[in-house]
Order: structure tokens, then sequence, then C-alpha cells
């Protein structure tokens, strides 16, 4: 096999030099054999996307549901919408999960709070564990709107700078929602959202959350995050390319001062020390896939996007939920935030329509999708989260 890898490669390198000699362009000649030599891996297909919470995670969902679907995976789908959370993880909240016959997935990722060892009885052993983080400044704004009504902390307090003036006084560590409140991303990750940060708690944490995921994307740097993601798993650019789902109407985005923001920093310092870190080793992987690589990659992504957008959407941008034309596909709306959807071109093909379709399809409705497709015919429709 070896020998057969390496006579294709230098036959492939000798066409290549042969036909930029001519055409005198000797600068194809490196790009197009390193792009040979990138499609020599295989798609990576067994993957657990860990789906926290405000952190642009619904835009992911939706590439892993597109992928998985468009190839006929399985998918590890909740009994509800989320897998028995603010609870740890546990396989009967698996969809007719059953343990009894060593019964493996392709993907999970629907909301859940990390336990690997339940984790790791219904995922192969070669699964590729990803996630993604958001600065804890605009992470709390945006949770502090969706859940000023469901979080106990937020609910007694008009604004978020009412609760940051003396957060002590309104929150409680065991009262409903206490994880919408603080430190988020550290509970979602599966460890206690009420530790002090101390060095040796926070390194340790950092550490094993480092040596169970493969990769921490940042929201921030959502296209690079992109390409990173594309490269690591061996996908095409298409299968990244993506609108963005759930977005807020402006009106119900409130700007920060710098002493809101430091209020914020302090108060989910747990946060804030796991976003630092793994921003740090975000640049570090970009530094190795090449910063002229990835401005590259990235400005080919956009451009994907944009025709998609322009194939696609009816106005070219999200809409407020009055302006959603077909309400059976209307986000679902929680809280004081404006969920914005999409409208389609009407004059699409059938089979483009279908795929536009799927680019825009908030997620509890994909979720009803893929659960109609794999425990056909469905049961009873489920009652959506409150």
């Amino acid at each position: 096999f070896l020998m057969v890898m390496v006579a294709s490669c230098l036959t492939f390198v000798a066409r290549t030099v042969y036909l930029s000699t001519v055409n005198g362009r000797w600068s194809d000649v490196f790009p197009l054999w390193k792009r040979s030599l990138e499609k020599l891996c295989q798609p990576k297909t067994h993957l657990l996307f860990l789906k926290t919470h405000k952190t642009a995670s619904s835009t992911l969902l939706n590439i892993m549901y597109r992928f998985g679907e468009a190839r006929n995976l399985t998918f590890a789908l909740p009994v509800f919408y989320q897998f028995g959370y603010p609870q740890l993880f546990h396989t009967r909240t698996v969809k007719s999960y059953n343990g009894k016959i060593n019964q493996e997935y392709h993907i999970i990722c629907n909301h859940m709070r990390f336990y690997q060892p339940q984790v790791e009885k219904l995922m192969p052993n070669d699964t590729f564990y990803f996630s993604i983080l958001r600065s804890p400044v605009t992470w709390m704004e945006s949770s502090f709107a969706y859940y000023k009504g469901s979080a106990s902390a937020f609910s007694k307090v008009k604004s978020l700078e009412q609760f940051l003036s003396d957060p002590w006084s309104y929150y409680s560590p065991d009262s409903h929602g206490s994880y919408y409140a603080r430190n988020s991303m550290w509970f979602d990750f599966g460890f206690d959202h009420n530790a002090d940060d101390t060095s040796a708690y926070v390194d340790s944490v950092i550490s094993k959350i480092d040596n169970i995921f493969h990769l921490i994307l940042i929201a921030e740097y959502f296209d690079q995050s992109m390409v990173l993601l594309k490269d690591a798993l061996c996908w095409d650019l298409d299968d990244v390319v993506s609108f963005k789902l759930n977005p807020r109407s402006s009106s119900t985005v409130k700007p920060l001062s710098e002493k809101t923001a430091d209020q914020i920093r302090a108060w989910n310092a747990l946060d804030w020390k796991l976003y630092l870190h793994f921003n740090r080793t975000f640049w570090q992987k970009v530094d190795l896939y090449g910063r002229q690589r990835m401005s590259e990659e990235v400005v080919l992504l956009q451009e994907a996007r944009e025709k998609m957008r322009n194939l696609c959407l009816l106005g070219g941008r999200p809409v407020d939920p009055s302006q959603i034309l077909d309400k059976s596909i209307k986000p679902f709306q929680y809280g004081q935030a404006h969920i914005q959807g999409y409208n389609l071109n009407t004059n699409l093909t059938t089979v483009t329509r279908e795929r536009c379709l799927r680019m825009i399809l908030p997620e509890l409705h994909y979720k009803d999708l893929l659960d109609a497709q794999a425990h056909h015919p469905a049961g009873p429709r489920e009652r959506r989260p409150r």
C-alpha cells in the first residue's frame, strides 16, 4: 500500500510539474500537490460536539445535522430536546438506546452536561471531541436576555447592571437556573460552576478538558474556527458553509460599559480563565495552520457563504420573528430575546429549496425531522422545552 501511495504521489508531482511548466505557472505546483496530499485523509464521521449555551452552537449543530443527514449517519438523539440537562449526561436520555446490544452512533451533538464515562458507552473509540467557547462578557449579556424569566437570579432584577452590582444578593448556588447566571460553560463541561477559582483547581480542570477534547473553537472567530474544524475533520469547504442561526434582533442587544465587562469577568472567573486558555491554544493552532493560509481559506469560506446567501435567502439577511413568512420554520422564542429567522427565495427548484431549507431550519425543527427519519413512524410530537 505504501509503495502504491508513493508511486501515485510521484506521478501526480511529475504530471503537475509538466503541466505547470508548459503553462508557465511554476507557482501552481506546490499548492496543487499540497491539496492532493490533504485529500489522502478520510473524513471523520464519529463526532461529539459539546453544545455549550449561547456560543453560536446552534449554527454548529446545524452543520452537524446537515453533514450527518446527507451521509445517512446515525445520530444519538435525546428523548426530548436535551440530554437530561442540567443533570450530567446519561445514556438513558438517548432515545431508543439499548446498552445490551453494544449500540454505537456516528454523531452526538445536542445540549448535554458532559460526562465522559457515559458518553463512551455509545461513542466509538476514535470519536473526535470538540466544542466552542465565547467571551463571558458577551455571553452574559446574551444569557441575561434569554434566561431573564427562567433563571431565578435574573428574575429578581430589572437589569444586568443591577444584578452585577451585588450578585450574591440575588444569586443562590442551588437556585433554579443558576448555571445560566454564572460560569455556564464550565458547568456544561461537567464541572462545579460555583467552585473557588484557585490556580490548582482551574489548572486541573483545564488539563482534563485538554486531554479529552481534540479541538475547542472560539465564537468570536467563527470563520477561522470553521477552517480549523474542516481541516481537523478532513471535510470539504461546503461542509462548513452556514448561515448564522438564532441571531437576536439588534434591538434586544444591550451595549456594556467597561465597568460592567470587568464585573462580568470577575463574577464568571472560571469561565474567563477557561476562555483565556483556549483562546490562546486556538491561535496556536492557527499559527500551525499558517496565518496566510488561514486568511485565504476564510475568504473562500465567506465567498461560498455569500453565494449560498444570494441563492437561498429572500432579502439576504435574517428577519425578526414577525416578518418570517413561513410560520412553520419560525425559531423557538424565549425570554426577552427576539430570535430571528429567514425567508427563502421563491424561485428555487425543489432540490435547491431542500438544500437551502436545511441551512435555515431551526434546531428544534431539525431534531424533529431527524427523529422522524430514525424512528419512523413518528410517535406523538414532543413538547418543546420551556
